[in-house]
């Protein structure tokens, strides 16, 4: 993150390698803690807030360096690093990391699948976020300073708004199969009043349709630039802002 504060500075006129060889040590041993993690609870290592949180920080970090192979797409990193420290110290708070133990009616190995997916769905939609800063902040230098956008090493801004695009597209599928996958899970529960009415899948749904919105906006209407950046950022705001609160107030998720 402090690297990445110095290529703001700079204006982002040199290769950011470093910054992509530090998110890439930082997630093998991300990868290495979840993985020990995981074998001390023999399933996937989503069963509270902190695993929640650093499982869905794992996920974007592995987009971006799969995206981040392509040179001018490896600043996503810059943007995203500071996003990541934040979101993990927060994870680090020592309530979270509360013992729950999962319903026992409900699949592990599935309920571990639907909770996988819906993180990717969340590092795609975090992606899309960071691309679309970077998208008005290239349109702010080619606005007010000319020079500065030609001299940068940011991807052109149509590249920025097609990567933004299609990583919020690509996330809206994995979020649809995960509520999918979701949803078979529920068919374990005999009881239906348990999660009839449930915050966090009332959440689920209003997500859900508030990135369909942008795809429609997206693709049915050609709404692409500004206004399209400014939904990715907003959307992936409000998932952040309101993911914790849903899955404390979720019977279903925090029983």
């Amino acid at each position: 993150m402090v690297y990445s504060v110095f290529l703001w500075r700079k204006g982002f006129r040199r290769d950011d390698h470093v910054t992509y060889l530090l998110l890439f040590l930082a997630f093998g041993l991300h990868t290495a803690a979840m993985v020990l993690r995981g074998f001390s609870l023999s399933h996937c290592p989503v069963t509270n807030l902190y695993e929640a949180t650093i499982f869905t920080l794992w996920t974007i970090v592995g987009i971006y360096l799969l995206v981040g192979l392509w040179s001018r797409l490896r600043f996503l990193g810059a943007f995203a690093s500071p996003v990541l420290f934040a979101l993990g110290v927060f994870a680090l708070m020592p309530s979270l990391d509360a013992t729950r133990s999962a319903r026992p009616e409900l699949p592990v190995a599935w309920t571990s699948l639907h909770a996988a997916i819906m993180s990717l769905s969340y590092g795609a939609f975090g992606l899309s976020s960071v691309a679309a800063v970077m998208y008005l902040m290239q349109e702010r230098n080619l606005k007010f300073h000319k020079l500065k956008a030609i001299f940068s090493l940011l991807p052109p801004i149509q590249r920025l708004d097609a990567t933004a695009g299609r990583l919020l597209l690509a996330g809206f599928i994995l979020l649809t199969i995960g509520l999918g996958t979701g949803f078979v899970d529920l068919t374990h529960i005999n009881n239906p009043q348990i999660y009839r009415g449930d915050p966090k899948i009332v959440w689920s749904g209003l997500v859900w349709l508030i990135y369909l919105g942008l795809v429609v906006m997206r693709w049915k209407f050609a709404q692409g630039g500004r206004r399209f950046a400014f939904g990715a950022i907003g959307s992936f705001v409000f998932v952040l802002l309101t993911f914790w609160s849903t899955n404390v107030l979720s019977p279903l998720h925090n029983p």
